[in-house]
């Protein structure tokens, strides 16, 4: 064997700019100050400006506030040359927007599928293909997409367009990682299962709650910070390896 250290592509954009979506929620901000902690500058994208202001400033001058309403593409594709004006070309992007309904088949109307579609799947397409292309001719870039457990199970008590939309999030995973892999590009998703947030304390009951603790092997839910180390480790140089995975978090809810 030779005794040559073993050579690992690292990063070529010395910039470290990162754009998070969803970023004024719980998971986006534990995923913005643990990329901000790493020497990233943060887009923190999200659609309420005095939110996304308060946070950035209390965060300190590596977040950058971006009022933005990622389900419209002509929004997303004019915000995209705003941002490159202003503040360069991302090398990270993570996907993490999301809203919920608990709605199975029956229950869900119209309105409710577009709009879930249109903020959970739509907006993570329409902003992988702004800013792949420039990934790809630096030769260097990561991708995380924030799924859910709701993807691989069918929705435990996620609604259907819920579910759905995640399992597009996993296929658009997959399809993005196979065309992206030959430049030096990875993208992956995470599942989570049952994270502290408002998903959480608003749309279950405490007997809901109390019922999924009991199913949960490690018998609590998951912390916001637990999800943005993972997302963490996903963006590191020494994770090129590692395309077109789904990263399971769900405290053993879930086994394959």
């Amino acid at each position: 064997m030779s005794g040559d250290p073993v050579q690992v592509p690292m990063q070529i954009d010395e910039q470290k700019l990162a754009l998070v979506t969803g970023a004024a929620g719980v998971l986006g901000i534990a995923v913005t100050r643990a990329l901000a902690a790493d020497g990233y500058r943060v887009i923190m994208v999200d659609l309420d400006q005095d939110r996304l202001g308060t946070l950035a400033a209390d965060i300190g001058p590596s977040a950058i506030p971006w009022a933005l309403d990622i389900s419209r593409p002509a929004g997303v594709i004019e915000a995209s040359e705003r941002i490159r004006q202003r503040c360069g070309d991302i090398s990270v992007l993570v996907n993490n927007a999301g809203i919920l309904s608990n709605n199975k088949l029956c229950e869900t109307g119209d309105e409710e599928w577009r709009r879930l579609l249109s903020v959970n799947l739509d907006g993570a397409f329409y902003l992988c293909r702004e800013w792949l292309g420039g990934m790809k001719e630096r030769g260097w870039g990561r991708i995380v997409n924030i799924g859910s457990l709701a993807m691989k199970t069918g929705g435990l008590t996620a609604g259907t367009s819920y579910t759905v939309s995640k399992g597009g999030m996993a296929a658009l995973t997959l399809s993005v990682a196979r065309e992206a892999a030959p430049f030096g590009v990875t993208v992956n998703a995470i599942a989570p299962a049952y994270i502290r947030t408002p998903m959480i304390t608003e749309f279950l009951s405490p007997e809901q709650q109390e019922q999924l603790l009991e199913q949960i092997p490690v018998k609590r839910f998951c912390e916001p910070e637990e999800v943005a180390h993972a997302v963490g480790f996903l963006v590191s140089p020494l994770s090129g390896f590692i395309t077109g995975e789904i990263i399971d978090i769900n405290g053993g809810l879930h086994m394959d």
